[in-house]
């Protein structure tokens, strides 16, 4: 069975931001030895130097080689990581990866319950204040938990224990929601301030399988969502583009009106 989207998005409708003045939030994590990746993950980030140092001509030069999972930090899934048939990370139209952003909050619910879920009524109450999430859209999920990241991976995931993913603790998106997003609004992407848009206990990941098989990604560990409104900004989110990978780092970055537009 084939996948539904089609092979290019159309556009959703610009929000008139003029880049020469419009204001930058980078929503990434810096990849480097804190950098949080699942606890199944067989390595992390390494990075070996290759050459640093005055060269024989006199001049400087530095050069390094680096290795990572393709899932940790911030990052993309691509449909193929959770659908035989989705588009691997190197076959992802550009025009999904730069598009109109909004943000849907939660963070209120996550504070009762690390294992919360996103609600289909919480969305249905930002689309009766915004008007209809538009077909293409980069839709981020704030739970409030980009604050924990800087302090680890207990913190952030719930448990630290290597090699044992049974007993993680973050919110995430509910599959009723997931499936209204992704198959009646048509979005372009599920993005997250955790480490997986299927909540932590989750053990048959079924909004990734439902994302994936509509071919729309996933943007997991999106930092700084706390910066951001809920409509009005574009999403630039462009992986390493790997031809036949199932993810990989995203460097993502927010493009909101200059401060004091209307």
């Amino acid at each position: 069975m084939g996948c539904s989207a089609p092979a290019e998005r159309a556009a959703p409708e610009a929000t008139g931001i003029d880049l020469a003045s419009a204001r930058l939030v980078d929503l990434s994590y810096t990849y480097d030895e804190t950098t949080i990746y699942w606890p199944t993950s067989p390595s992390s980030f390494e990075l070996t130097e290759l050459s640093r140092g005055a060269t024989e001509g006199g001049y400087f030069y530095s050069a390094y080689s680096f290795a990572t999972p393709e899932h940790g930090g911030t990052h993309l899934d691509a449909p193929v990581h959770f659908s035989e048939t989705g588009r691997a990370a190197g076959e992802i139209p550009i025009r999904q990866l730069i598009a109109p952003g909004v943000v849907i909050d939660m963070s209120d619910a996550a504070s009762q319950d690390p294992d919360a879920l996103l609600d289909l009524e919480t969305v249905r109450e930002w689309e009766t204040r915004n008007g209809p999430i538009a077909e293409g859209t980069i839709v981020i999920l704030r739970t409030g938990w980009g604050r924990r990241w800087a302090e680890g991976a207990r913190a952030y995931l719930g448990d630290d224990t290597p090699g044992d993913a049974s007993n993680l603790h973050f919110p995430g998106y509910g599959g009723e929601a997931a499936r209204y997003l992704v198959e009646e609004r048509k979005v372009g992407a599920l993005g997250i301030d955790t480490a997986s848009i299927d909540h932590g206990p989750s053990k048959d990941f079924a909004v990734h399988r439902v994302a994936a098989a509509s071919n729309v990604i996933g943007l997991e560990n999106v930092a700084r969502a706390e910066d951001l409104p809920e409509k009005d900004f574009w999403v630039v989110a462009l992986p390493v583009k790997i031809g036949k990978g199932s993810g990989g780092p995203v460097r993502i970055v927010a493009v909101l009106p200059e401060r004091g537009t209307p």
